[in-house]
């Protein structure tokens, strides 16, 4: 591992007390010129760093860079990480890619931007640099179809419980795949799925989400400034390296109760979508309904204007309340 991340790694592992430049040549094995450069490349990443003479060197306790040895501290199990030091198209892609290659269950790609973040139906998602977590993991998985796709589920469960963990934020969930905070989307999960032609199961899932932490610099795109917001007000703090290991911890821990559900109470308990009307998007068009209820498997219950009643599944149609 080169000096700069072995660096990091130990600056992570005292973040906010200082470490003097000869304690940090005797951990590396390296000279003190050698800790002076890596220190350089770090602060020019954006880690903000402190140097006070004969202390050391602190970084400090609100540094916001996203890194592998700063999820890695807050990580419960040692998990395969991948944190993009340029700007990515997109989570997802990339974890589709080390999926094909082979990469082994729970690996996490994260970002701290995307060119072509997307949500479901080929949408776009904004994803501006300094403002979000954007983060995509491989799950392996021998499970039927039919329970892979309450992944989805799960991972909006696993976003809410990590963001209360950590930034004492409550949010709510919108049937199926939204997150939403004070009325507004503040998350999306877009799960896409290899099968297994041979089986008839699942070979690897992606399961990707994109939170907006703070709202962008200039305001929301137009095309979204009604309907976005953000977790947190310009000014506020949170440590992303640490939100970002939460919600890999709660994922990884709630699929790996499928095909037990035990995430579904929670998920209905959260959800903005039972009693209200809703429209039903389908086909280029829109029908009304009330929802009356989401079944264990994931699918929303609607009671039609004839009376009738209809069971929707998310791989068919979106809602809009």
């Amino acid at each position: 591992m080169p000096t700069k991340e072995r660096l990091l790694a130990l600056l992570e592992e005292n973040r906010g007390a200082p470490l003097s430049g000869e304690t940090l040549a005797q951990e590396l094995g390296v000279s003190r010129t050698a800790v002076w450069k890596a220190m350089r490349e770090l602060r020019g990443q954006g880690h903000a760093i402190d140097a006070v003479r004969n202390r050391g060197y602190t970084l400090c306790p609100d540094s916001d860079v996203l890194s592998e040895q700063g999820i890695r501290r807050y990580l419960r199990a040692p998990l395969p990480c991948v944190v993009a030091e340029q700007m990515l198209v997109s989570t997802n892609l990339t974890a589709k890619r080390l999926a094909a290659e082979g990469a082994p269950h729970g690996t996490l790609v994260v970002a701290d931007s995307q060119t072509g973040g997307r949500g479901r139906r080929g949408r776009s998602f904004a994803s501006p640099p300094g403002t979000g977590l954007y983060l995509s993991m491989v799950l392996r998985s021998t499970l039927p179809m039919q329970s892979a796709v309450l992944i989805t589920s799960a991972a909006a469960v696993a976003v809410c419980r990590a963001v209360e963990r950590v930034c004492g934020k409550r949010l709510s969930i919108k049937w199926v795949n939204d997150l939403y905070r004070d009325g507004k989307k503040c998350c999306g999960i877009l799960t896409e799925a290899a099968a297994d032609v041979e089986s008839g199961g699942v070979d690897y899932l992606i399961v990707g989400i994109g939170v907006n932490l703070f709202p962008p610099r200039g305001g929301w795109p137009e095309e979204i400034a009604g309907i976005a917001t953000a977790v947190f007000e310009p000014g506020e703090a949170v440590n992303r390296c640490r939100l970002a290991a939460a919600v890999a911890d709660e994922l990884l821990a709630l699929c790996g109760a499928l095909p037990d559900t035990p995430f579904m109470e929670e998920y209905r308990a959260r959800n903005l979508v039972p009693g209200r009307d809703v429209l039903i998007l389908q086909n280029g068009e829109s029908r009304p309904a009330h929802a009356l209820a989401i079944t264990d498997d994931g699918r929303l219950r609607v009671r039609l204007p004839d009376g009738g009643e209809e069971t929707l599944s998310f791989g068919e149609i979106s809602i809009r309340l």
